[in-house]
C-alpha cells in the first residue's frame, strides 16, 4: 500500500495544507478574513460539505447569520475565539462544538487569541440555501451558483383568505 500517494477519497496532511485558498472576506464584513480547504469538494462529495478553516488573531468568520435549511457545525481544533450565538457571547477553544440546526439561531466566530482559530466546519450543501444576515438587513437566496441578495424591508405578506 502506498503511503505517500493519496488516493481521490483520501486526502493527507500535506495535500489539505497545499490546496488551502483564501483569504476569503465576506462582502459584509470587513473584519472577515478566512483560510481554509474543501475537504469534501476534494474528495469528490457533493451532498455534505465539510471545510478545514482557519481565522488569523483579530479577525472574523464571515457575517452573523442564520440559515433556513442548510444544518451547520464547527468543531474547534486550536485556538481562542468567541462564538456568538443568538445574541449571546460564548468563549470557545479546542473540542468546542457547536450545531446549528435549521431554520438556525443567527451565529458567528471571532478569533480572540495570539494564534489561528483552526476549526473544522461543515454541514449540508444543498441546491437551493436562504440566509439571513440579521444586523445588516440582508436575505441571501442561493439556487445553484446563483445569489440574490434582498432587503429584509422588502418581504411581503403573501397568504391567502
Amino acid at each position: 500500500m502506498d503511503n505517500v500517494t493519496a488516493k481521490p477519497n483520501l486526502l493527507r496532511a500535506q495535500d489539505i495544507a497545499a490546496q488551502q485558498q483564501g483569504p476569503f472576506n465576506h462582502p459584509m464584513n470587513p473584519q472577515s478574513a478566512v483560510y481554509g480547504t474543501l475537504l469534501a469538494k476534494a474528495t469528490g462529495m457533493a451532498r455534505v460539505g465539510i471545510s478545514h478553516v482557519r481565522i488569523p488573531p483579530g479577525k472574523e468568520s464571515f457575517c452573523y447569520h442564520s440559515h433556513y435549511r442548510e444544518e451547520e457545525f464547527i468543531y474547534i481544533l486550536s485556538g481562542q475565539g468567541n462564538a456568538e450565538i443568538d445574541g449571546a457571547e460564548y468563549a470557545v477553544g479546542p473540542g468546542d462544538f457547536m450545531g446549528f440546526p435549521t431554520p438556525s439561531v443567527a451565529h458567528h466566530l471571532r478569533n480572540t487569541g495570539d494564534e489561528d482559530l483552526v476549526y473544522l466546519m461543515g454541514g449540508e450543501s444543498q441546491e437551493f440555501e436562504i440566509a439571513d444576515f440579521p444586523r445588516e438587513g440582508k436575505r441571501m437566496v442561493r439556487r445553484g451558483a446563483e445569489i440574490d441578495i434582498f432587503p429584509l424591508s422588502a418581504r411581503e405578506d403573501f397568504s391567502f383568505g
